[in-house]
C-alpha cells in the first residue's frame, strides 16, 4: 500500500433483527489492525446499499433481488405471532394461520415475511414500520406476525409472543457486490462460517515470530551441531590410530620389553 492510499476497513451493513456482536468479536481478534462500521439498514434498503458500495457486505433477509449481488443463507428463522400477554393465544403454545382468522394482523410497510395470502382481518391501514405495529399490539387492537428476532428486537413488557405453524420463515443471508469480493470480504466470510485461522480456505496468514521460526544461520549452526556430534572422538592429527594402539603387551618383543627380561631369567646356566 503506498502512502496515499488510505487505511483499510470493512463496513458491515445489516437488518433490524440481525445480532452480528459475535463475529464483530471475533473481526476484532483476527484483524485489530482493520476497524469495522456497522450501518443499521432497513431489509427493503439493504440491497441498494451495497450496490451502491456504501457497504462492504450485510446481513440481508433472503428473498432479494440477486443481480450483482452474492448471497449465503446463514439460518432460518421462527415467524410468531405478538400478542399482549392476557390475549387468549398466550395461553397455548402456538397458534395456525387459522387460529389467526378472526383476528385483526396488521402487516407494516416494512414485512419481512413473503405472504401468497395474508392471514387474519386486514386494519384499517398498514403501519409505515414494524415498531409502530407493535406499538399498535400493545394498545389492544391488532396482532402481529413477524420473525422472532423482530418480536425479540421490539419486546414489551406487556406483550409476548408464540410460534406460528404453516407460516412463512425469514431466512438470513450474508450478502456482498459479487463484483467486489475482495480479501477482507473473503476474511469475513470465513468468519460467519466459522472457519479456524489455520483454515485451508481462508487467506494465508503470516507465521508469527517466536520459537521455532528460526532463521537461516539457526539452521546452518544446528546442522554444525549434529556433525561434530557424530565425528569419533580424537580424529585429529595424533588422535586414534595412537590414542587406540595397546600398550605393555606380554607379547611384545622389543628391545628392554618385558618379555626379553622373562626369557633371560629362564635361560639354563652352563657348569664349568
Amino acid at each position: 500500500m503506498t502512502g496515499s492510499e488510505v487505511s483499510p476497513s470493512f463496513r458491515l451493513a445489516y437488518v433490524p433483527g440481525v445480532t452480528p456482536a459475535k463475529w464483530v468479536r471475533i473481526w476484532n481478534e483476527r484483524l485489530p489492525d482493520v476497524p469495522l462500521t456497522l450501518l443499521t439498514v432497513s431489509a427493503a434498503e439493504v440491497p441498494d446499499v451495497l450496490r451502491a458500495g456504501g457497504a462492504d457486505a450485510g446481513f440481508v433477509r433472503l428473498p432479494i433481488d440477486r443481480t450483482d449481488l452474492s448471497a449465503i443463507p446463514l439460518y432460518t428463522e421462527t415467524t410468531v405471532v405478538v400478542i399482549p400477554k392476557d390475549h387468549v393465544v398466550a395461553a397455548v403454545d402456538e397458534v395456525s394461520l387459522d387460529d389467526l382468522a378472526d383476528e385483526v394482523v396488521f402487516h407494516p410497510l416494512d414485512e419481512t415475511l413473503e405472504w401468497e395470502r395474508r392471514p387474519g382481518l386486514p386494519a384499517y391501514e398498514r403501519p409505515a414500520t414494524t415498531e409502530d405495529a407493535v406499538e399498535l399490539v400493545a394498545a389492544g387492537v391488532g396482532l402481529l406476525v413477524v420473525p422472532q428476532s423482530l418480536a425479540r428486537l421490539y419486546h414489551r413488557k406487556d406483550l409476548t409472543y408464540r410460534p406460528v405453524t404453516g407460516a412463512p420463515e425469514s431466512r438470513v443471508a450474508l450478502s456482498w457486490p459479487e463484483a467486489e469480493t475482495t480479501d477482507l470480504v473473503e476474511d469475513f466470510i470465513g468468519i460467519v462460517r466459522g472457519r479456524t485461522v489455520n483454515s485451508s480456505r481462508g487467506r494465508a496468514q503470516t507465521p508469527p515470530k517466536g520459537k521455532g521460526s528460526g532463521t537461516d544461520k539457526d539452521v546452518a549452526r544446528a546442522k554444525a551441531a549434529l556433525q561434530a556430534k557424530r565425528k569419533p572422538a580424537g580424529s585429529g592429527k595424533g588422535g586414534a590410530k595412537s590414542a587406540g594402539k595397546p600398550t605393555g603387551s606380554g607379547r611384545s618383543t622389543g628391545k628392554g620389553g618385558r618379555g626379553s627380561a622373562a626369557a633371560k631369567r629362564g635361560k639354563p646356566r652352563r657348569r664349568s
